[in-house]
């Protein structure tokens, strides 16, 4: 499967790939609208960690053995066994935050919605809409610190 790779070494602090999940996964899609008007506003899956220094770009690595999947005890994190993308179902999750706990690498976020929270995390864009190309975060980023690429586990 396909997966996301951060090179730290590239990564300036600069949070467009922050900046594009927001507006991914906004109502509008329209990067002014989805950072300035929409209620609630949306939530970036990838966040960069660290200063202008030592910075990386920090994503959901879609693991062979998802610890989140195998903590949620409402079946709302699943892993697809053809693609391999672990997701969240927002209508079965029940904000219990297992999931958040089992996670490794602290991927998974809790939404706080009303009526109540989901998890989230990343769901590789245009993988799950069934679209191809390249996640927005990877398109976004400007030195190519975020690559895409085949993996094996």
């Amino acid at each position: 499967m396909k997966r996301i790779y951060a090179i730290e070494a590239w990564c300036v602090d600069c949070k467009r790939c922050e900046v594009a999940c927001k507006t991914f996964h906004s109502k509008s899609r329209n990067t002014v609208k989805a950072l300035k008007a929409e209620f609630p506003p949306p939530q970036n899956r990838i966040r960069v960690e660290g200063g202008r220094q030592l910075s990386i770009a920090v994503n959901c690595r879609h693991c062979a053995a998802p610890k989140c999947v195998e903590g949620c005890v409402s079946g709302a994190m699943t892993k697809d066994p053809v693609t391999g993308v672990v997701s969240t179902n927002p209508e079965k999750c029940v904000g219990c935050r297992t999931c958040v706990s089992m996670c490794p690498f602290g991927c998974v976020r809790i939404e706080e919605t009303f009526p109540k929270a989901v998890a989230f995390k990343c769901d590789l864009c245009g993988d799950v809409l069934g679209q191809p190309g390249e996640p927005s975060c990877v398109t976004a980023c400007p030195n190519n610190a975020l690559i895409y690429i085949e993996s094996e586990g």
